[in-house]
């Protein structure tokens, strides 16, 4: 992909937002930090060939991908049914609390492996993001990941 084709911005609409603990603004901020530093991100459809700024939201149970160009000018947007995510956004929920609550008090072994349980849940969800966006969105794995991070972040709502 082109070097313009990469999201130089992105925000998260806290109205969406009710509540997060020390541990998710933590991953908030670094899966923002991760997909400025490096991302693919190509939606497909849209007449500008990038860079994007992006505001994410959730909307009547669909993300909303807010697209605009450098200037803050709307490109349009890309919507998504999270009703396939629901599932893996619970499990990535559960075994994230198991991993903060390790991290504080287990063994490294149990906390390894709790790490790995997680980690193939985040990959599987950013599988299943490349599939639903495929024909409207173009991105790579590494980018598809930290919006699913993205995504889990605006479904809190303890």
């Amino acid at each position: 992909m082109l070097d313009s084709h990469r999201i130089i911005a992105i925000e998260l609409d806290e109205r969406t937002v009710i509540w997060r603990n020390a541990d998710v603004e933590q991953e908030r901020r670094v899966a923002i930090f991760d997909l400025l530093e490096g991302n693919c991100f190509r939606p497909l459809g849209i007449a500008h060939d990038g860079p994007y700024r992006l505001l994410l939201r959730v909307e009547e149970g669909r993300l909303v991908m807010d697209l605009a160009d450098e200037a803050k000018e709307p490109l349009g947007s890309v919507q998504l049914g999270l009703a396939p995510f629901r599932r893996t956004v619970r499990e990535y929920f559960a075994i994230c609390d198991s991993y903060y609550k390790a991290i504080r008090n287990a063994s490294p072994s149990a906390i390894e492996t709790i790490d790995m349980a997680r980690r193939a849940i985040h990959n599987d969800a950013a599988t299943l993001l490349l599939e639903r966006l495929e024909g409207r969105v173009e991105m790579d794995f590494d980018t598809a990941r930290r919006l699913f991070t993205l995504i889990c972040v605006l479904h809190i709502r303890q």
